[in-house]
C-alpha cells in the first residue's frame, strides 16, 4: 500500500475511534484460518465420516464456539469479519461475481486498518471475494501483504476463474504460479510465519482456503481413500478437499509451533458459510459454464450440515451456523464449549479490545472475550440475515425467518430455537403477536441499503 493511502487509513481509524492515538497495549498475534464452504458436520470433532485429525486437535485445546453465527454466502461474511458491520450496509447481501462493482467503499475502518494502528503486521493469505479487480484487492483495505485468489471461485491447479481471468496475485498484482492452490496457499502461510521470528511486531495473518468451494480438485489416491467409507462419489471427493485442507491446517500450526511465536498466539477458525445441502446442478457460476466441460455439471452430495436445517445460501441454522474454535495457550483455557450466540461481525470489535484498539463507531458486532473467558452470558442481543430472496432474525431464543425478496409479501416462519434448534416446529400462526414484533424490528434494525430494497 501507498504511503499516503496508509495515512489515510490512519487518520480514519483514529478519528473513528474518538481520537485515541496510541493502542493501550500489546495484543497476541492473531491467526484467523477460514474455511470455505464447510458444513457443520464435516469435521471429525462433530461426528464426520471425513478425517480431520488436525483440526479436532485444535478443538480439543481451545474453546469450542457453539453457537457461531455467519452470513449464508461467502462475500457477506468476509465483508462483517473485515468491517465488523452488517453487510447490508455496503449492498453485498450475495456473492460477488465476476464483474461485480460492489466493493466496500474506500476509506472504511477495517479489521486489517485497526490493527494496523495497534502496530501489528498484517497479511491476507488466500480468498479474498470481496472485489475481482486489484483495484479492489486486500492492500487496499489495510492489508501490508496480499497473496492468493482476488475471485471466490477458481481452478485449483490454474489459477483461473471461470471466464479463463487469471486471479492469482501477490500483493494484488497478477502472478503465475505451479502447483495447488490450497498448497500454495499454505506455503506462503508458512513462509510469513518463518519472518515473523525476525519481526518483533505481534501479527495479524488472515489465512484463508479454497476448500471445499468447487471447483474441487484431488489427486486420485485422497479420493480412494474414503471409498469403504463414503459410497458417493461426490462426496468422497469433497471428503478428499477437507482432509487435504486440514493436513494444511496441521502444516501452518506446526510453522506457528516453530516459529516460538505459539502460546501467544490467538488462532481463530470457523468457516465462512454451511456447506451446500442436498445435490447441485453446477454451471460454474452466475454467468454460465465458465469451465466448459472440465467439471461435472451435478454433484449429488457435497457437504453435510446435519442435524441443522438447510445449507449454504440459505438462513436456516445449516447455512449460517458453523464449526468454530478459539485457541490462545496463554489467555484462554482451552477444552471447553461455550454456547452463547457469536456472529462474525463480533470479530472486529472482540479483536480490536484485545489489541488495545478500541473498534471505530458503528461497528455492529460486540466484544465476545469477557464471555469466551468467563462463560457468561453476553448482553441480550438481536442478530440478523438476509439474502435477495430471505431475511431472518435471532433475538434471544427466538427466530424469525422471512421467506420473499420484499418484507411486504412472502411467507414468515417463527422458531424457539431453545425448544426446537432443528427448526422443525413453526410457531408463526400461535405466536401471531411475537412474530409481528419481531418482524418490525427487524425491519428497524435492517441496514438503509436493505431497507431501500425491500420496499
Amino acid at each position: 500500500m501507498k504511503l499516503q493511502a496508509l495515512k489515510i487509513l490512519l487518520l480514519t481509524w483514529l478519528s473513528a475511534t474518538s481520537g485515541l492515538a496510541a493502542p493501550a497495549k500489546e495484543g497476541p498475534s492473531i491467526l484467523l484460518i477460514i474455511a470455505d464452504d464447510l458444513g457443520w458436520k464435516d469435521v471429525g470433532y462433530h461426528g464426520s465420516e471425513i478425517r480431520t485429525p488436525n483440526l479436532d486437535r485444535l478443538a480439543r485445546e481451545g474453546v469450542q464456539l457453539d453457537h457461531f453465527y455467519v452470513h449464508p454466502t461467502c462475500s457477506p461474511t468476509r465483508a462483517a469479519l473485515l468491517t465488523g458491520r452488517h453487510p447490508g450496509h455496503f449492498g453485498i447481501t450475495s456473492p460477488l461475481g465476476l464483474t461485480d462493482t460492489r466493493v466496500i467503499p474506500k476509506g472504511t475502518p477495517t479489521l486489517a486498518t485497526g490493527l494496523g494502528v495497534a502496530g501489528y503486521s498484517t497479511a491476507l493469505v488466500g480468498k479474498w471475494h470481496l472485489g475481482p479487480r486489484a483495484a479492489d484487492g486486500p492492500r487496499q483495505y489495510g492489508f501490508e501483504r496480499s497473496y492468493g485468489m482476488l475471485h471466490g471461485a477458481v481452478d485449483k491447479y490454474t489459477h483461473r476463474d471461470g471466464a479463463g481471468t487469471l486471479t492469482w496475485h501477490r500483493d494484488d498484482q497478477p502472478l503465475e504460479e505451479k502447483g495447488h492452490a490450497d498448497d500454495l496457499i499454505a506455503n506462503e502461510a508458512i513462509r510469513l510465519l518463518e519472518a515473523s521470528r525476525s519481526d518483533p511486531r505481534p501479527f495479524f495473518l488472515q489465512l484463508a482456503f479454497g476448500h471445499g468451494h468447487l471447483p474441487l480438485q484431488e489427486e486420485l489416491a485422497r479420493i480412494d481413500s474414503y471409498r469403504d467409507t463414503i459410497p458417493i462419489a461426490s462426496r468422497r471427493l469433497y471428503a478428499a478437499s477437507v482432509t487435504h485442507m486440514d493436513e494444511n491446517v496441521g502444516r501452518v500450526l506446526a510453522a506457528l509451533r516453530a516459529s516460538g511465536r505459539e502460546r501467544d498466539t490467538l488462532v481463530i477458525f470457523f468457516s465462512d458459510n454451511g456447506g451446500i445441502a442436498g445435490p447441485l446442478a453446477w454451471r460454474g457460476g452466475e454467468t454460465g459454464a465458465w469451465y466448459g466441460d472440465k467439471f461435472p455439471n451435478r454433484y449429488e452430495k457435497l457437504g453435510d450440515n446435519h442435524p441443522l436445517r438447510g445449507g449454504k445460501g440459505e438462513v436456516y441454522e445449516g447455512g449460517i451456523r458453523v464449526p468454530a474454535i478459539v485457541r490462545w495457550p496463554d489467555g484462554l483455557d482451552g477444552g471447553r464449549k461455550v454456547s452463547q450466540p457469536v456472529q462474525v461481525n463480533d470479530v472486529l470489535p472482540t479483536l480490536a479490545a484485545l489489541a488495545g484498539a478500541p473498534p471505530p463507531a458503528g461497528v455492529d458486532g460486540i466484544d465476545f472475550w469477557p464471555s469466551l473467558r468467563r462463560d457468561a452470558p453476553l448482553l441480550s442481543r438481536t442478530l440478523i440475515w438476509e439474502t435477495p430472496k430471505a431475511f431472518a432474525l435471532r433475538q434471544g431464543d427466538w427466530k424469525l425467518i422471512h421467506h420473499g425478496a420484499a418484507l411486504e409479501s412472502g411467507k414468515a416462519e417463527l422458531y424457539d430455537l431453545a425448544a426446537d434448534p432443528l427448526e422443525t416446529n413453526d410457531l408463526a400462526r400461535v405466536e401471531t403477536v411475537r412474530t409481528t414484533a419481531l418482524k418490525l424490528e427487524l425491519v428497524r434494525r435492517l441496514p438503509v441499503v436493505a431497507r431501500g430494497r425491500a420496499k
